[in-house]
């Protein structure tokens, strides 16, 4: 019982922290901290969520390197 709960209580956490990385996506507001936060506690429950996890981990990271290489492209230019 305790446990179901408990995953209950994770899995809507999660929706809810999803959704708000949604609506911050398109108002401004930190969208990069609540998406992965989001799919990381769905992650724990659903499959699809750790797949969206991944993709989103991957295209985060490009996204930072490619930004460290323009600030260096423009700091020594």
């Amino acid at each position: 019982m305790l446990l179901k709960i408990k995953r209950t209580i994770v899995t809507v956490i999660g929706f809810i922290c999803l959704l708000i990385g949604l609506i911050f996506i398109l108002l401004p507001g930190p969208a990069v901290i609540f998406l992965p936060l989001g799919l990381a506690l769905l992650s724990l429950e659903f499959a699809w969520a750790k797949l969206c996890l991944r993709r989103c981990q991957r295209w985060m990271r490009k996204c930072a390197v490619k930004m460290d290489s323009l600030v260096v492209k423009y700091r020594y230019k």
